[in-house]
């Protein structure tokens, strides 16, 4: 089912128990009307909606991330930044896979057919459905190598190419519980 429209969506929602709420439908239309292959985490998210002048707090955008997840509108993507992203769930048959790269959290989408085939053939042997296939790949992007990786580079060091896509610096962290989600 396409969820481009506030109808398609309402239908949708409403099939499965739950109502199109003003905080639901403007944070879906976020995700519509992202670039391609743009991810965005909660805080990003909720970072979008203050700009924009809406009220809604960090939980409910948490909740709501979580629910258009299990609800199949929205990818939960775990990369290389600590935390989760999320991005819109295309009813195309091929899904997109990912490259992190594990020093600048730069992202990479790729398609292949050979780990579609691989995800719905194991599911298929085992009995299962497949929802979903998505594998990431955790990289040392060209730049990181170049410059010394693993040696002579800072933590918060970023390629050119992450920082032109507005990606931040890892933050150092102070204590393991900061890995944790709120």
């Amino acid at each position: 089912m396409s969820l481009n429209t506030p109808a398609s969506l309402k239908s949708f929602l409403n099939q499965r128990g739950f109502r199109l709420t003003p905080q639901r439908q403007t944070i879906l239309h976020i995700f519509q009307t992202l670039p391609q292959g743009k991810h965005l985490s909660a805080e990003d998210l909720h970072h979008i909606l203050r700009q924009q002048g809406e009220r809604i707090s960090l939980s409910t955008v948490y909740r709501t991330l979580h629910l258009m997840a299990y609800m199949g509108i929205l990818r939960e993507l775990e990369l290389a930044e600590g935390h989760k992203h999320y991005e819109l769930n295309s009813p195309n048959p091929h899904q997109h896979h990912h490259l992190v790269c594990v020093q600048c959290n730069k992202t990479l989408e790729f398609e292949s057919d050979l780990i579609d085939r691989i995800g719905s053939r194991q599911a298929e042997t085992e009995g299962y459905h497949l929802l979903d296939c998505q594998l990431t790949v955790y990289v040392i992007c060209p730049e990181a190598v170049a410059e010394g990786w693993n040696q002579t580079l800072p933590r918060d060091w970023l390629c050119q190419r992450s920082m032109q896509c507005g990606h931040m610096p890892l933050q150092e962290l102070s204590h393991p519980s900061d890995l944790t989600e709120p």
